[in-house]
């Protein structure tokens, strides 16, 4: 029998080189090994997606490679996302996730999605290309506890800091974290529009939005 560490090594390669079936069969010998899902989902094929992504922005990969990963990770996602523990009584935080006005970029912001999703969180997806305005009268509207801005050209970067200001128009900006990341996106820029973080992959944004709403 594999080991925990071989499998999860299985399903990133796996999803990493587009092979839906061998991420098929590695998926299904880690729950036949009594191994939780949540690790494989995280420590495998969301592994893979992000080593997949950083040969994206390095030029190794296209576009049409990253959609052929996220299509593996996707049939992994199936198998595994069944023996998740059942969250259904718990009442769940809810976050607005969208690529700001003027980007059609949503590989990134699908995989924040899918692994918010898998830790717990409801997910309200405004798509991308969204009217800044949409995200505070979506957050208002749901009570969401954090906006999520994703993008991935420098173009539309000040489309982030004017969702913080009409947050704060609109009064809920004390009620609401905002969190931010995609390609050109740094730390730096966070600190200076006011972002409450940023995350630098999917992974990353998980542990970041437990941390700013003390979840555990």
């Amino acid at each position: 029998m594999s080991s925990k560490e071989e499998l999860l090594k299985r399903l990133s390669d796996g999803v990493l080189e587009m092979e839906e079936d061998d991420v098929a069969e590695a998926a299904q010998e880690y729950l036949d090994a009594g191994y939780p899902a949540f690790d494989g989902i995280m420590e495998g094929l969301v592994d893979g997606m992000n080593r997949a992504s950083e040969l994206y922005e390095q030029e190794e990969y296209f576009v049409t490679d990253v959609l052929l990963c996220s299509d593996a990770m996707y049939i992994g996602l199936d198998i595994l996302r069944p023996y998740l523990p059942d969250n259904s009584g718990e009442e769940k935080v809810k976050a607005v996730i969208g690529v700001v006005e003027g980007d059609t970029h949503d590989i990134g912001k699908n995989l924040v999605k899918i692994m918010m999703e898998t830790a717990g969180f409801e997910m309200i997806d405004l798509g991308r290309d969204v009217e800044l305005q949409k995200f505070v009268d979506t957050a208002k509207e749901e009570h969401a506890s954090l906006v999520c801005l994703s993008t991935l050209m420098t173009t539309t970067m000040g489309g982030m800091e004017t969702v913080i200001h009409l947050l704060e128009e609109a009064g809920i900006r004390n009620q609401v974290k905002v969190m931010i990341g995609g390609g050109p996106i740094s730390q730096k820029y966070a600190d200076k529009i006011g972002a409450d973080g940023y995350s630098q992959n999917a992974v990353e944004a998980v542990k970041l939005a437990k941390r700013l709403l003390n979840i555990a």
